[in-house]
């Protein structure tokens, strides 16, 4: 723990870290930290990506480029064996779903209190706040509001594609006709129907969320023990975490496709 924290409890060190840095009040409270961080990140993956496409070569690529090349491949190869449907969206979208909840996810690696003291020290020696009232989370995934807001922006596109490629009469068809394909069924198909239209965005933000609240929540943890046993246990999680991070996001990815290519199925 820094010179800053270490006048906190236990569930204050906690606490703090798990704190967004918000302005505004009520509903209009904005997660400042969460908004700064991941179109941070976003700019980064479209940055690199417009620069290896600017610089591509057809001879013998650059590392980078080799692995720009093998993203976009594997993201391609994805789209081909799960989409079933025609779009020019998919894969473009899918790549952006995987690379940039990687980088969100992989602020998970960067140690708890680096960025936060950073950005303590600036509140207090620039702006003359009191330390312990400057919060910094810097894992966006570990935000609900921004997990749900990109499993609504995928819950959105469902709808989309289910209306324009099936029309609104399909749509309808499908949530008051499937399973039970019957007239006097029409009231508990909708139910379930409805229920099962909606779970698959909270099931999607809350699978994300939860598994990065978890993984920064032990990083947290380890950070209260004494130096010598932070080392111990830190690199070992932090090995094992490279694969939740990636895993998460390729979850997400996947999981969209597959949405998606039910929404865009005619029966």
């Amino acid at each position: 723990m820094s010179g800053n924290t270490e006048t906190l409890t236990s569930s204050g060190y906690i606490h703090h870290h798990l704190t967004n840095a918000t302005v505004g009040e009520g509903f209009w409270t904005w997660n400042i930290d969460t908004l700064i961080v991941s179109s941070l990140l976003g700019l980064l993956f479209l940055g690199i990506f417009r620069m290896v496409a600017k610089k591509a070569d057809t001879g013998v690529p650059g590392k980078l480029q080799c692995f720009v090349e093998m993203m976009i491949e594997f993201v391609d190869t994805s789209v081909k064996e799960t989409f079933h449907g025609r779009s020019k969206l998919i894969a473009p979208l899918a790549l952006t779903i995987f690379v940039w909840i990687f980088l969100m996810n992989f602020m998970d690696l960067i140690p708890v209190d680096f960025l936060p003291v950073s950005v303590q020290w600036v509140g207090e020696h620039v702006f003359g706040a009191d330390p312990h009232h400057v919060y910094s989370k810097v894992v966006p995934t570990t935000d609900m509001n921004a997990t749900f807001a990109m499993s609504l922006g995928v819950f959105v596109l469902m709808l989309y594609y289910s209306i324009a490629i099936k029309g609104v009469g399909g749509f309808v068809k499908e949530l008051t006709l499937q399973p039970f394909n019957h007239w006097s069924m029409i009231p508990f198909n909708f139910v379930l129907e409805t229920v099962t239209l909606i779970a698959k965005p909270i099931s999607l933000a809350l699978r994300l969320f939860g598994n990065l609240y978890a993984g920064e929540l032990i990083f947290i943890l380890i950070a209260l023990l004494p130096w010598y046993g932070q080392w111990f246990l830190s690199v070992p999680w932090a090995i094992f975490h490279i694969l939740i991070i990636t895993l998460q996001a390729f979850i997400f990815m996947m999981l969209t496709i597959v949405y998606l290519s039910l929404a865009s199925e005619d029966h």
